[in-house]
């Protein structure tokens, strides 16, 4: 048995028969986090508590304690979830010794279940960014290519579940920083509706979109993680095949592809309608699509509040100009300078987002949905494969240059502005083996719907090739 090939479902199955213990598993999860440590992944790691915890799990075990699902299973941990005893550093230098006093609801749910700590991941600084090229703890690179990125903001959990360092993890999503690493990454991901888990804890962004949400290498371990955050049965049947309708809006979900995502969705959605899966072209109206510069609004005003607010509430008190000043990341840098200039969203922006904006997509999405009879739809996570960790400021796409933060996030932004479930799945490798996703979105609270029809949709489909490193 090679341990490091074990799903989370796997690992836990094997504790529970004998064949594997948690101490066993966590140094063979440590070793590989050694060996490939120059993707810096991991924040925080320390391997004598890690195998601590591990050898109290084999103990608990060993007395015949009744044991929760994940009883023995290791999680990289996002480092802007607060742990007790741990800084929470959100990947910036500023917050370096910010150690927790408590531990996020939502991983408290996790420890209850039997799971502990294997490492805290790094992150794009602050959660501000799609890229997670880090200029205080270093850039995280993608286990497919080093040279590349792993998506982000929760490009470390990312690369450690893909790497085999990690059977799973959890990462936050306020723009699409669990989908995209997902996606880049090989991975299944999910965001949750809005308000699924508890926010607490969370180093914030946006009130109105920040979630967290489980990452793992297939869907089976997605509905597991979910069951517990969420406090729901951890098992989940596959939704029947014969009669799912999902709509494919070609008009912006598919414009622009790099032509490699293009060739694998279009061999994604033939492998679907294969399967006996009714697949509806019907598009939105352009103005019905929930646009990007409006959620950069949202968020970016919230943040000028709600990030202050949740550092002063745990005693470090900072103003959004003290916070700026110890950025280390140029670009994140620049995101708050420009909030705090003249050129920064309004009150006015905002309330227009909120009260006239949001709900009027809101309400088309739920039309298209409801006129076109579909359950979700169906599209690219993200328009293009991991670029280089080289192209930080600007990547070159179909001829044109863009700002990563424009596209990466053209796809994965517009459901996570209404606050609805996403859930992305690994569909192939380009002719470079770099992992391309394909991305459900559907309305919300119908985050188990979308988990069944993943289930589904994997089926017996093997899953990637693991990374060559």
């Amino acid at each position: 048995m090679d341990p490091l090939a074990l799903t989370a479902r796997q690992a836990v199955r094997a504790f529970a028969d004998g064949a594997l213990t948690a101490e066993s598993y966590a140094r063979a999860l440590l070793a590989r986090s050694r060996a490939l440590s120059r993707l810096n992944a991991f924040i925080w790691q320390e391997p004598e508590t890690v195998l601590e915890w591990a050898r109290a799990a084999d103990k608990r075990r060993a007395r015949g304690e009744r044991l929760g699902p994940l009883a023995g299973l290791p999680l990289a941990i996002k480092d802007n979830i607060e742990v007790e005893g741990l800084a929470t550093t959100a990947g910036s230098p500023l917050l370096r010794n910010f150690v927790a006093r408590s531990t996020a609801p939502v991983v408290e749910r996790l420890w209850a279940a039997g799971a502990f700590l294997l490492g805290k991941t790094n992150m794009h600084e602050l959660a501000m960014g799609p890229t997670s090229i880090n200029r205080a703890f270093g850039a995280v690179g993608n286990p497919y290519a080093p040279d590349r990125i792993a998506g982000g903001s929760s490009g470390g959990t990312a690369a450690a579940v893909a790497g085999r360092m990690a059977p799973a993890g959890i990462g936050t999503d306020t723009g699409g920083s669990v989908r995209g690493p997902s996606a880049l990454c090989g991975l299944v991901g999910l965001r949750p509706t809005v308000g699924r888990y508890s926010a607490d804890g969370i180093v914030p962004l946006s009130h109105t979109r920040d979630v967290a949400g489980p990452m793992a290498r297939d869907v089976a371990d997605a509905v597991l993680l979910d069951g517990v955050m969420a406090d729901e049965p951890t098992e989940l049947a596959p939704a029947p095949l014969k009669g799912l309708r999902l709509g494919v809006p070609r008009r912006y979900y598919y414009e622009n592809l790099n032509p490699e995502v293009a060739r694998l969705m279009e061999e994604e959605l033939g492998r679907v309608k294969g399967l006996g899966v009714t697949l509806v072209e019907a598009d939105f109206r352009r103005d019905d699509i929930a646009r990007n510069e409006v959620g950069f609004a949202i968020t970016r005003f919230e943040t000028m509040t709600d990030l202050p607010a949740f550092l002063a509430a745990r005693g470090l008190k900072l103003t959004m100009r003290e916070i700026a000043d110890g950025i280390a990341t140029p670009v994140v840098k620049g995101h708050v300078e420009d909030q705090l200039s003249p050129r920064g969203f309004t009150d006015r922006d905002y309330r227009r987002a909120m009260e006239v904006e949001r709900p009027r997509w809101l309400a088309a999405f739920e039309s298209y949905l409801r006129e076109n009879d579909v359950a979700a739809i169906a599209f690219p996570t993200l328009r293009l494969p991991a670029h280089t960790i080289a192209e930080e400021i600007s990547v070159m796409h179909n001829g044109r240059e863009y700002p990563p933060q424009v596209i990466n996030n053209m796809n994965v932004g517009p459901g996570s502005i209404l606050g609805l479930p996403g859930l992305t799945l690994p569909v192939g490798l380009t002719a470079a083996g770099l992992p391309v996703g394909m991305e459900l979105d559907s309305m919300r609270d119908r985050d188990r719907d979308l988990l069944a029809i993943g289930l589904a949709l994997q089926g017996d489909r093997p899953p990637l090739p693991p990374p060559a490193i």
